[in-house]
């Protein structure tokens, strides 16, 4: 009834070249040379260099980032205290009016 249609493979558009033909060479083995010196201390980068100033600030940002991630982490747990509290709450009265209802029979 129903028959899924195969896609066909896409044939290639633009100029196809043939594939090319890799020959094998021979390995050589030749007379070890010793590595470069390393380069001087000079030449290794630019060096960073911490002025009172951008110490201060890179303090500051951290006290910043560790306030604000504590800030949130706090609210966090509070927000799961207060639910807890007030489903506990809630199993408290619904357990004493089914408790006063069943009384009243």
């Amino acid at each position: 009834m129903l028959r899924p249609k195969i896609p066909t493979m896409p044939t290639p558009t633009g100029h196809v070249t043939p594939p090319a033909v890799i020959e094998p060479t021979a390995v050589v083995p030749s007379v070890q040379t010793p590595p470069p010196a390393p380069a001087s201390a000079a030449q290794s980068g630019p060096v960073v260099q911490l002025t009172p100033g951008t110490a201060l600030a890179l303090v500051g940002g951290g006290t910043a980032v560790v306030l604000v991630v504590g800030a949130v982490l706090v609210s966090m747990l509070l927000a799961v205290a207060i639910t807890g509290a007030s489903v506990a709450i809630c199993a408290v009265v619904l357990r004493s009016l089914l408790a006063s209802e069943s009384k009243r029979r």
